[in-house]
């Protein structure tokens, strides 16, 4: 990773001095300890690394945010991007699931199997594919 040298302006060191006090975020301190102009400290990243507990790509992303778009973005959380919901079971679906059991096996099996209830829950419309082990996760909760 190359070093990129930051530079804060006077005003800057003041406004990130301000945040730090009102809180702990790494990157406002990060971007006053890598200050190289003639108020700064100039730390290396060893000693950012050590005194914040942060890795080298941390300190590489908020060097690169605030030399791209400036202070204020560098400072910002970036907005994270919609996440699909991943469970395929809600509660409902999961008492349905239980009722299947407690129910008993079809006429032609002994007990039920993990996938035999995956594809059960399928033909019943209850879920529109699902796998064993989502099942067996499912039911691990419960008992």
């Amino acid at each position: 990773m190359s070093k990129h040298t930051i530079e804060l302006t006077f005003e800057q060191c003041q406004q990130l001095e301000r945040l730090v006090k009102a809180g702990k975020a790494p990157a406002r301190q990060i971007l006053l300890k890598t200050d190289s102009s003639q108020q700064g400290p100039a730390w290396t990243d060893q000693q950012i690394q050590s005194a914040f507990g942060v890795g080298r790509t941390t300190i590489w992303r908020v060097r690169e945010r605030f030399l791209s778009t400036g202070l204020l973005d560098a400072l910002a959380r970036r907005e994270q991007p919609d996440r699909p919901e991943k469970r395929k079971l809600d509660g409902e679906k999961e008492a349905h699931l239980i009722a299947l059991i407690c129910a008993g096996p079809p006429e032609d099996q002994e007990r039920w199997s993990l996938r035999l209830l995956a594809e059960k829950l399928v033909q019943l419309a209850e879920v529109e594919m699902i796998s064993h082990e989502t099942v067996r996760q499912a039911l691990k909760k419960t008992s």
